[in-house]
């Protein structure tokens, strides 16, 4: 590898993947978890948190436009969106270039982690943080949802750190977790959570995807190949009316145009792509039904 500076991180409990550091920018401990920003060789400046990659500069925009398009699109008119997480403010930034979006609320439990990311990944946010459509609260997201009222929110994203990464997140991850979004979802809509891998931490996924089927009528599930990450990270959506899969291609691409969206890799084959693609349940590969669409 050479003389230098690494990070090191577990991409499952047996296999490590280890990334060159070119600069350490910061390195603390916020209240809720040990915070990293730093500027890694091959993907630029990079948020770390417990150890993990979140965001990287160079391909962040994979993990968020692949989180959030697929089920804003799915939705006819997402006017009301709740982000769980995403400190960094890069789920917020693609929420708000749909032009149907009158607000959108992000919950983040860590202030301070809100704050660094103001400051120092400003190309992340890209400004969101002041769109007059943002509400950023500093709260707990299973608190903020038990208390906001129902039938409030058109789309639900959870943007957390793993169910297996870190302490703080594991409880929005559950069976009464979710009961409680689709509560203050509208009678037509969705929620969307990125669950890990599936590969490496079967068990933990199969427990995320079982807990949404108890609950959601419709459920897609989908993953992205995230090169920052060392593997594939998978998505489930779960909806109370709409199927992704049933979303066309030439749909897609009409509602990004119609609404003002611009992406670097989000478009409607990738979206057709994306609930075709088998699903590997750690030995398991599950094919996805066929949409007629």
């Amino acid at each position: 590898m050479g003389i230098g500076l690494y990070t090191v991180e577990n991409v499952s409990k047996y296999s490590l993947y280890i990334v060159k550091v070119k600069n350490v920018i910061l390195t603390t401990k916020t209240k809720y978890q040990e915070v990293q920003i730093i500027e890694l060789e091959e993907y630029g400046r990079a948020l770390i948190l417990d150890g993990y990659i979140q965001s990287a500069e160079a391909d962040e925009y994979i993990y968020h436009e692949t989180l959030v398009h697929p089920v804003m699109v799915t939705h006819p008119n997402p006017r009301r969106v709740l982000i769980i997480g995403g400190g960094e403010g890069a789920t917020l930034r693609e929420v708000l270039k749909h032009g149907c979006v009158e607000e959108a609320v992000m919950v983040d439990i860590d202030g301070e982690l809100v704050e660094l990311a103001k400051k120092y990944l400003d190309f992340m946010h890209q400004g969101a943080f002041s769109d007059p459509r943002a509400k950023v609260i500093i709260s707990d997201g299973m608190k903020y949802v038990n208390e906001c009222g129902s039938s409030v929110f058109d789309v639900v994203i959870i943007d957390l750190t793993d169910p297996y990464s870190s302490e703080i997140a594991k409880s929005l991850y559950t069976k009464e977790f979710y009961t409680d979004v689709k509560n203050i979802l509208k009678e037509d809509g969705l929620i969307v959570t990125q669950a890990g891998n599936s590969f490496f931490y079967t068990d933990v996924y199969l427990y995320v995807l079982n807990n949404l089927k108890a609950v959601f009528p419709i459920i897609r599930e989908y993953w992205q190949w995230v090169p920052s990450f060392g593997y594939a990270c998978n998505y489930i959506i779960g909806s109370l009316k709409y199927d992704p899969a049933e979303v066309g291609e030439d749909k897609v691409d009409g509602v990004l145009r119609e609404r003002g969206v611009r992406t670097k890799m989000y478009c409607g084959a990738h979206h057709i792509a994306l609930f075709k693609e088998p699903i590997v349940h750690g030995r398991t590969v599950v094919r996805q039904l066929k949409s007629d669409s």
